[in-house]
């Protein structure tokens, strides 16, 4: 598929009644899924030759991770991924979008590759499509090897693009027979942004505006360098990334608030989503960064906008836009009220029309022809109740209300072609440790026992018939 093939906008809907009425459900054939990440739930962190990632050393450095917490065991997934897939069977999940850990297969970022690390995600996958279960993989969930860091200062480096492309080659040589959908990076504004700006993530680092931008700049190309690798190693896979997009929502829903929604959405994602899919940084990103621009060549963004098949978004949450006079015709985003509500986690303000405005702008801004919901979900409360079922009545809420919006979207069209929940089950959180639940499953952190909840129920309905229930 070719970059025009993957560019288009969205149509009458063809299921549509004679009297327009849409349908109650998705289109047929619509994946439903789960995500999760390789060290959030694996441990064995140093096992089976398994190299140091920047998530084992920033976690294992004191005042870093909530409570003290760390990821050497997790939920201990790496042995019990057996029984995690027959919880995935029991609950209807068709596909399963997981990570692979990069010094799981190369220790060392680079060189030999480690056959027992690989050995471990050849069986997952093996064991994936025997229950009837599609993989979903991504090749770079935020665990960069240590030494990468150690070596070339981790993303500020051009080498770890480099090298990111080199391992994305490998590891779609060995599983692409056995796996369809590669997802090369996850959320490039979130380990960038935390990681090397804000330092609340991994490698913990708070560069100046001219370095953070110059890391981002090498986290696209390792995208783009990647893209090329793997249809190179695996002519027949189809590539794409997961995005933290953000989400521009009018505030009212009226022609010159939408405009100004689109233009946010287009400006806001310049150093990551929108350079991707266009081929070059906007100008004013360009102006405002001024002697903080990142440094490149043209041939850098023809690697950065190499061809994709698909494009997945990550969701949580929208940014509030309105429209204003003059330049730039929008002001965004809007500050959430004191009592706007908010899910367990405080950083997640409720918002469902952010999956109608995500697959919209996607494709009305970029022409993106397949689209899948990459992450959506909240952390909750999640206690169980004396009879031992968890009623996460609150998540339920929060999932139709996200649903309804994503219905709405494939019902006028857009081509939205699966969602993925985060999570699976309750994990470690990243800087927040265990404090936060996001599973459909419940973990009992000191005995790994799993038990579905109440929203595992929703999830199973809605995946068996392909609606919002």
């Amino acid at each position: 598929m070719t970059a025009d093939d993957n560019r288009g906008h969205a149509s009458e809907d063809p299921s549509a009644g004679p009297d327009g009425a849409r349908p109650s459900g998705f289109p047929h054939g619509f994946v439903w899924g789960t995500a999760t990440a390789a060290y959030q739930i694996e441990g064995a962190w140093n096992e089976d030759g398994k190299g140091e990632s920047i998530w084992d050393r920033f976690s294992h450095t004191p005042g870093k991770v909530a409570n003290g917490d760390n990821g050497d065991v997790a939920v201990n997934h790496y042995r019990q991924y057996e029984d995690d897939i027959a919880l995935m069977k029991a609950i209807g999940v068709h596909a399963y979008r997981f990570s692979i850990s990069w010094p799981r297969i190369f220790p060392n970022g680079v060189g030999a590759p480690n056959p027992k690390g690989l050995d471990f995600y050849k069986r997952l996958i093996d064991a994936l499509l025997a229950a009837g279960i599609e993989p979903f993989t991504t090749l770079y969930h935020w665990d960069l090897p240590q030494a990468l860091q150690d070596r070339f200062e981790g993303w500020e480096g051009r080498e770890t693009a480099e090298a990111f492309a080199d391992y994305a080659g490998y590891v779609a040589t060995q599983i692409s027979d056995r796996v369809r959908r590669f997802f090369t990076i996850n959320e490039p504004d979130v380990f960038i942004g935390h990681g090397y700006g804000q330092g609340i993530f991994a490698p913990g680092l708070k560069l100046p505006p001219a370095g953070l931008n110059q890391a981002a700049h090498h986290a696209v190309l390792g995208h783009g360098l990647a893209v090329r690798a793997i249809r190179a190693s695996a002519p027949g896979a189809e590539v794409g990334l997961a995005d933290s997009t953000w989400i521009g929502v009018p505030v009212i829903e009226t022609p010159e608030h939408i405009s100004a929604a689109e233009r946010f959405t287009r400006e806001a994602n310049a150093r990551y989503l929108t350079a991707i899919l266009e081929g070059r940084y906007t100008d004013e990103y360009i102006s405002a960064a001024g002697a903080a621009a990142p440094r490149f060549t043209a041939e850098d963004m023809a690697v950065i906008s190499s061809p994709l098949d698909f494009v997945g978004i990550n969701a949580y949450f929208p940014r509030y836009v309105r429209a204003i006079d003059g330049d730039p015709g929008y002001e965004g985003p809007l500050a959430f009220s004191r009592s706007h509500p908010r899910m367990a986690a405080p950083w997640h303000y409720f918002g469902g029309e952010s999956l109608y405005w995500g697959p919209r702008h996607l494709a009305r801004l970029f022409g993106v022809r397949n689209i899948y919901v990459t992450e959506n979900g909240c952390a909750a409360a999640d206690e169980p109740a004396a009879d031992g079922i968890v009623y996460d009545t609150d998540r339920i809420m929060f999932l139709r209300s996200y649903l309804s919006a994503l219905q709405r979207a494939t019902a006028e069209g857009f081509p939205v072609r699966g969602y993925f929940l985060w999570s699976l089950m309750d994990n470690f959180e990243w800087a927040s440790g265990s404090s936060l639940r996001f599973g459909l499953v419940h973990v009992d952190y000191s005995t790994l026992k799993r038990t579905p909840k109440l929203s595992a129920s929703f999830f199973e309905t809605a995946a068996r018939e392909n609606r919002v229930p």
